[in-house]
């Protein structure tokens, strides 16, 4: 079976932050759990200029926030304030319903910054669609790593490479950031259904197929090898597949509509209902926030 290779689209977050948005997209809804993925940065903040992403909802799923660069200070409706910083790991499950702030923090803020990392959501199994919303932060010194010749790899959430994260996760999960040095070799063994390979920085090969910055290729069921052409960075994604509810195929595991991710169209249309007319019960306030992003 080949690669399938997934083209990047940019987005701006707002005040000219851009993104490269991999996940959804047309040849793959989904990589595992995985139904979204964005490359935030590497962007450079001047003085008094920093990250201001307003109070927003989500339901049935949890985002994953993971930083090479700079600092987030996250706000949301349980009341939860968290500074993330690079190496650690934001895991906030909405479940039924969250609302959730990220800005730069004001010391940083004052100070110009650069800001650099990955966000991507994981939907949730069909029984856990309407769980109670949480939140966990483990730290970078909390996750497991695996060393070896010129080359390191942190798991982030789920299990991989004979480790297992901290991170509470719903599904099967493979979530790694990794780093290889110049050269040097590794195998990415076939432990998980489905999985997906992004660079973020560097260059490297898999089993021969040349990739970049910004590529991302669905791997197929086989183990792949990977050899870095330069020192590089990349992220392994992936897990067993969604189950699948009413409506739902193969190829559209879940329904997305702007910040909601549902097995269900009338369940999403209740939640932006339910925004529009802010309804506390269904999206309580974030405490200290005053904003919020209206449905486009």
């Amino acid at each position: 079976m080949a690669f399938i290779r997934l083209a990047s689209h940019t987005h701006d977050l707002g005040d000219g932050f851009m993104v490269r948005r991999l996940l959804p997209a047309a040849a793959a809804r989904a990589v595992g759990p995985f139904v979204f993925f964005d490359h935030m940065g590497p962007a450079e903040f001047a003085p008094g200029q920093g990250l201001d992403v307003r109070p927003h909802p989500h339901i049935g799923l949890a985002t994953v926030t993971y930083l090479f660069e700079g600092v987030i200070t996250h706000r949301d409706s349980l009341g939860t304030v968290r500074d993330i910083r690079p190496g650690d790991v934001n895991w906030m499950v909405a479940g039924r319903g969250i609302v959730h702030s990220e800005r730069s923090p004001q010391a940083l803020r004052a100070a110009g910054h650069r800001l650099h990392g990955i966000q991507t959501w994981v939907a949730l199994p069909l029984a856990d669609e309407e769980a109670l919303p949480d939140f966990v932060h483990v730290s970078a010194a909390g996750l497991p790593e695996v060393r070896s010749a010129g080359v390191h790899l942190r798991v982030i959430a789920g299990d991989a490479f004979g480790q297992t994260s901290p991170v509470p996760v719903r599904s099967r999960t493979l979530y790694v950031a990794g780093e290889i040095e110049s050269t040097a070799h590794m195998e990415v063994p076939l432990e998980h259904e489905e999985r997906a390979l992004y660079v973020v920085s560097g260059s490297l090969t898999a089993d021969g197929e040349p990739l970049n910055p910004g590529d991302m290729l669905v791997l197929p069921p086989r183990p792949v090898r990977l050899r870095a052409l330069e020192a590089v960075r990349f992220m392994l994604i992936g897990g067993d597949p969604l189950d699948l509810g009413p409506g739902n195929t193969a190829e559209h595991p879940r329904h997305m509509r702007w910040n909601f991710v549902s097995s269900r169209q009338e369940r999403i249309e209740q939640a932006v209902q339910a925004w529009a007319r802010q309804d506390p019960q269904a999206f309580p306030p974030v405490p200290g926030e005053t904003e919020r992003i209206p449905y486009p």
